[in-house]
């Protein structure tokens, strides 16, 4: 199904001459209209009583729509485009992250003290003392965010040059969201055991590792490894962010439908590194009755072609995601764009709720189904109820350096999920608000103290 609404992600700067005449502005706005795209800003660049100069933002839902948009405006006459410009390729330029000195080196003095002969004294302090590592370098506060580039978002695999703006994008969030410094690495290689030993080799430096778009089943493996390996926390966003935050806004829509954890039948569809996070979660936090499904349809123990990570959720049904759903209470998609049909909702049961994450098109557009759902939710920015991991990483991490965590544990995925859902007050909750805003600065520090308070309880924070 293609992707009918313009977002900022397509977004373009047009820059026109225009004679200087009543309505001629209007013909360009209409022609951009007509082809359906959404407006940002008009600004007025330049004026004289023969020409106007403008630049007009101009947000297109595909490439080729703003293609269609661009040749509809070059089309007018006696209007000239001077320039146009992909916003969303101008603000990558150059990169999105940098390293800035946190000192100033202003005299010789300053540079003695930082750097050579100074340093050598703080080098033979953490020799002696290997703990000092921690008061004297950035590695309290460091976070290695690691891909092989094996399954960029939805895009599949790219490389690790191809899934750089990703992880720079995501050691951006980690700084603006909670205050860590996140660096990204991106791997050449896609075999597990290097990617094992490089990720323990840089271990040093970091106080934390962030893995990021590294393809199932092999993301399981390294995960699990790493973590037994290394004394730091090793958090697989795509697996745990993803279910921290689906079962946040799933205990809050339960709350409006008045139903409980344990007693709904819940479908999952995508068997890879999300779904089968999101299961685990939901099982932590009470679920008894899930039923996931992959391309072939239902996870089920008369089929003889599940990997070890499947079986553990086979049940004894069996048929296609449609035969699942129905009568089922609540959907969580982490697949495919349009594989969920209005009928499919309709079979499902009394009041259903609906989580359809893929992105960026989800497994059924949330127009379809308004009237058919009682609560809806993507994980897009233009619709209500975005099921964001920023909701859960940054406060994660934050909460796991603040008291220096050796790994990050199911109970502390529970609890963070419990502070996400309750920044949703009472009055403010309904089928448009089952979790806060991305940009509520409560966020980040409710989460990190949940995950504290839980590593602590744990026993496994060393301060």
């Amino acid at each position: 199904m293609a992707n009918l609404t313009p977002n900022p992600s397509y977004s373009l700067n047009l820059r026109l001459e225009l004679p200087n005449q009543s309505g001629t502005l209007a013909r360009v706005t209409q022609a951009i209209a007509d082809q359906g795209g959404s407006f940002g800003q008009i600004s007025l660049i330049d004026s004289n009583l023969k020409i106007t100069q403008r630049e007009i933002t101009v947000n297109a839902s595909s490439e080729e729509h703003a293609d269609r948009i661009v040749e509809a405006v070059k089309g007018l006459e006696g209007i000239q485009l001077l320039s146009v410009s992909d916003r969303t390729f101008d603000l990558h330029q150059g990169g999105k992250i940098t390293v800035q000195s946190r000192i100033p080196l202003t005299a010789q003095s300053d540079l003695a003290m930082a750097y050579t002969p100074g340093v050598g004294r703080i080098c033979k302090a953490i020799a002696q003392d290997p703990e000092q590592v921690y008061k004297l370098t950035i590695k309290r506060n460091t976070v290695a965010v690691v891909t092989d580039g094996s399954a960029v978002l939805g895009l599949g695999n790219l490389g690790p040059e191809a899934a750089l703006p990703v992880m720079e994008g995501k050691a951006m969030l980690f700084k603006e969201f909670a205050g860590i410094d996140a660096f990204p690495i991106c791997l050449a290689t896609q075999d597990t055991e290097e990617i094992i030993t490089a990720v323990k080799q840089i271990a040093p430096v970091f106080g934390g590792v962030n893995l990021e778009d590294i393809a199932a089943p092999r993301c399981f493996e390294i995960e699990a490894r790493l973590r037994a390996e290394l004394n730091i926390p090793v958090f697989h966003d795509d697996q745990h962010g993803t279910a921290i935050v689906t079962l946040a806004a799933l205990f809050n829509a339960l709350k409006l439908v008045h139903k409980t954890l344990e007693s709904v039948r819940i479908v999952i569809n995508g068997a890879g590194a999300a779904g089968l996070a999101i299961a685990a979660l939901l099982q932590k936090a009470g679920a008894t009755n899930i039923w996931i499904c992959d391309s072939k349809g239902i996870l089920s123990k008369a089929r003889t072609d599940l990997n070890p990570q499947k079986l553990a959720y086979a049940v004894e049904a069996q048929g296609s995601l449609a035969d699942a759903m129905q009568g089922a209470d609540v959907f969580l998609g982490v697949s495919a764009p349009g594989v969920v049909s209005p009928v499919m909702v309709r079979s499902m049961a009394q009041e259903p709720i609906v989580f359809a994450m893929a992105n960026p098109i989800p497994e059924i557009q949330p127009e379809l189904i308004h009237d058919d759902v009682a609560v809806m939710a993507t994980g897009r920015s233009d619709y209500p109820n975005q099921i964001n991991n920023v909701l859960a990483f940054p406060g994660v991490f934050r909460g796991a350096l603040d008291c220096r965590a050796r790994t990050i544990t199911d109970t502390m995925y529970l609890e963070a999920a419990k502070a996400i859902a309750s920044l949703v007050s009472p009055s403010t909750l309904d089928r448009e608000h089952i979790v806060p805003s991305v940009f509520d600065a409560r966020v980040a520090s409710t989460v990190a103290s949940a995950v504290l308070l839980a590593a602590r309880a744990e026993g496994i924070a060393a301060c």
